[in-house]
């Protein structure tokens, strides 16, 4: 391997540098805008109270959509100029609009930090958090939101050198051990390359791999929305805390969250409110069997 051209201990001391006087008051002041008056909390229903403390216990669901909703999605990211992290980002939040009532919300994502190319080989975590705040007043459509989408994210990448714990100590959240201060939602699109193996002619030897997915049993937040492309479709995962929600609960928001994004995709100027998330079967048995007045 060529020599790095520096190590990870060589950056943090950039950094620390670097995030001084003039550029750090710059970052702290587009971040202090963004944040005022921004909601401490993402209200979504659940089963159960929340703890004093939270315990990152967590359970994963892993799901798909179909390629027919998975190809709308992408070609409508391109018709409106705007990438598939962004479109996908925007169909996320009208779902947990519908489901906590709120206008005003910050769904948190990572981002790689590697911006300079002399880091690009080094190993190392350059991950920093951003807090996504997205605005659904105004009942808009969902090429409205992925238009608000893209300019929130936009000026989020152009000021993602301030380190989240920073924006924490900026933002002077309310202490509290119930739950992660600031983000309690984040929303992943894992666009890494996938592996490839190749074979070895001179050791006459051939190798296949695939993914593993492995279960901690814990959970970072409230609820996380990974998901990433695949030739069958996008793929879905929701890890969320099972001290906060069921099993069940996070399969109808599955199924839910597939419903909406089927029905944006066909009508994208149809307002976020007007459009269906129970699936046909859910949607019957409210109607119908809930209703059973015999």
């Amino acid at each position: 391997l060529p020599p790095l051209p520096i190590q990870y201990a060589e950056f943090g001391v950039w950094q620390r540098q670097w995030l001084r006087d003039d550029m750090l008051e710059r970052l702290l002041a587009y971040w202090r805008k963004q944040m005022e008056g921004a909601p401490l909390l993402l209200e979504l229903p659940m089963d159960r109270p929340r703890p004093p403390i939270h315990r990152f216990r967590g359970k994963t669901l892993t799901f798909r959509l179909s390629p027919e909703i998975s190809q709308g999605i992408e070609d409508l990211c391109r018709q409106e100029s705007v990438t598939l992290f962004m479109g996908l980002l925007a169909g996320f939040s009208a779902l947990l609009h519908r489901y906590s009532g709120q206008q005003d919300l910050i769904i948190g994502a990572p981002i790689a930090g590697r911006i300079r190319p002399e880091i690009e080989g080094i190993v190392g975590l350059f991950v920093n958090t951003l807090a996504l705040r997205q605005d659904l007043s105004g009942n808009p459509s969902l090429i409205e939101l992925m238009r608000r989408a893209r300019e929130v994210t936009l000026g989020a990448y152009a000021h993602q050198d301030l380190p989240f714990e920073k924006l924490v100590e900026q933002f002077h959240p309310e202490r509290n051990l119930s739950h992660a201060l600031v983000v309690q939602v984040m929303f992943v699109l894992q666009n890494a390359p996938v592996l490839e193996v190749q074979a070895s002619a001179a050791l006459q030897m051939t190798a296949t791999a695939e993914p593993w997915e492995l279960s901690t049993g814990t959970s970072k937040c409230d609820l996380i929305l990974f998901m990433s492309k695949s030739p069958e479709g996008l793929r879905a995962t929701f890890e969320y805390d099972t001290d906060l929600f069921d099993a069940e609960r996070i399969q109808r928001m599955a199924s839910h969250l597939q419903t909406l994004l089927e029905a944006a995709v066909a009508a994208p100027s149809r307002p976020i409110a007007s459009l269906p998330l129970l699936p046909e079967a859910e949607r019957q048995r409210v109607l119908q069997a809930w209703n059973d007045a015999t």
